[in-house]
């Protein structure tokens, strides 16, 4: 049986513009919930399923984040940091990570993305998959990621923002992924999107598509994107189930 993963990169480089005025003067990632910064909630959550070393990449006042974390020893992990300077998507950030995670595995987490902590234990076990994907089950799957899967759940194909004729699966990409070190030849062939960036989800696809296994994981238990001020007042109204 293979190591469990100890490694966990968290990106917290954006200002999150639809938070508005909340994030004048921090990065969305420090925004509290329940008094208490979301992305402390997923370094804890992180350490408990057994993680010891962090990278967290940053950029929009990033010193906000250096300043509360450090080294992580306060927190029971190791945290280093790196910089996104170029805001150009989710797929070329995860080469930031290279240096970090060498030949190891490593979850990746968006640093808005809060779950009850078990969640993360299941993703520190990808035995012989090449990367795992978190899903939740959804009605209406046309607005972010819709992930297609074959009956041994596992990734067939996973497409951004199709209309709801299109989205045909009932699969939701949760935003959080083991990957192991090929993601990084992936990444590095990336090409921009009809949208302008870099996209993770076209890496994702490729590697499904070389035939790859990408085992998909399904969240059931507490799920929330802090992506505005109507889904952080219901993340502090109904409080999850973290610590």
């Amino acid at each position: 049986m293979s190591k469990p993963v100890t490694k966990a990169v968290i990106l917290a480089a954006g200002r999150g513009t639809r938070m508005r005025e909340l994030t004048h003067e921090l990065p969305k990632p420090m925004v509290e919930v329940r008094g208490k910064p979301i992305l402390r909630y997923i370094v804890d959550g992180l350490h408990d399923a057994g993680i010891t070393e962090i990278l967290v990449v940053v950029g929009y006042r990033q010193q906000v984040v250096r300043e509360h974390f450090r080294d992580g020893s306060e927190f029971g992990v190791k945290i280093t940091y790196v910089e996104q300077v170029t805001q150009d998507g989710t797929g070329k950030v995860v080469e930031l990570a290279k240096e970090f995670c060498g030949g190891d595995p490593f979850v990746l987490s968006y640093g808005d993305i809060l779950v009850d902590p078990s969640s993360y234990i299941p993703l520190t076990r990808p035995g012989d998959a090449e990367m795992m994907l978190t899903v939740r089950y959804a009605e209406d799957t046309s607005e972010g990621g819709a992930v297609y899967l074959n009956n041994a759940f596992e990734l067939v194909d996973i497409q951004e923002k199709q209309s709801r004729d299109q989205a045909n699966t009932p699969w939701y990409n949760a935003g959080i992924y083991t990957f192991k070190p090929a993601i990084f030849s992936y990444v590095a062939r990336l090409q921009k999107s009809p949208r302008g960036e870099y996209e993770l989800t076209d890496a994702i696809r490729a590697i499904a598509r070389d035939g790859k296994k990408v085992q998909a994981v399904e969240i059931k238990g507490y799920w929330t994107d802090i992506r505005d001020p109507e889904a952080l007042a219901e993340a502090n109204e109904k409080p999850p189930s973290l610590q």
